[in-house]
């Protein structure tokens, strides 16, 4: 992995340092897409290592979801979470025009002030820290799971299942 040095800030970085909130930086081959394949990367579970993925509910509300890299998505919870009567994932085409990010690159952090509505797993919050897209294709953050809240305003929901459980189990 590369150092910081060799990479430019992106927005999430500068939106952190405004704060003055503490990160680390993780830099690695923009190829690479999976939470987990990250997690091998930097050498921690998956588990810590967060995806952002963008839906959509019914009456229109745009949803950043922000979830274990070793979980799925449940649909019908994050509907019940969001207080929706249904919510459905954003096609990688929109959720790019939507966000203005690459599918791989989306982070809450890099889209403060736009009209999204910011959920957290659940899992998440029994964490500490956790890594967390950088707002670019190979780029990952670490940081506090408290300053990831206050800074994206993000609540907690239940919105995974582990792989392998369905709602009937």
């Amino acid at each position: 992995m590369a150092k910081r040095e060799e990479h430019p800030k992106t927005n999430a970085m500068r939106a952190l340092d405004q704060r003055h909130i503490a990160y680390a930086s993780f830099f690695y081959s923009d190829t690479i897409h999976s939470a987990t394949e990250v997690a091998g990367l930097l050498g921690v579970e998956a588990n810590h290592v967060f995806k952002t993925l963008v839906a959509l509910t019914d009456d229109g509300r745009q949803l950043l979801l922000v979830t274990p890299g070793d979980r799925e998505l449940d649909l019908r919870l994050v509907a019940r979470g969001v207080g929706a009567k249904s919510v459905h994932m954003a096609l990688q085409r929109d959720a790019e025009r939507l966000t203005g990010l690459k599918v791989g690159g989306i982070s809450p952090l890099a889209l403060l002030g736009k009209r999204f509505e910011v959920y957290l797993d659940a899992p998440g919050a029994a964490l500490d820290e956790v890594y967390i897209n950088g707002g670019q294709r190979g780029v990952n953050l670490k940081l506090r799971v408290a300053d990831l809240l206050a800074v994206t305003g993000a609540r907690i929901i239940e919105a995974t299942r582990a792989p392998g459980v369905s709602d009937t189990d």
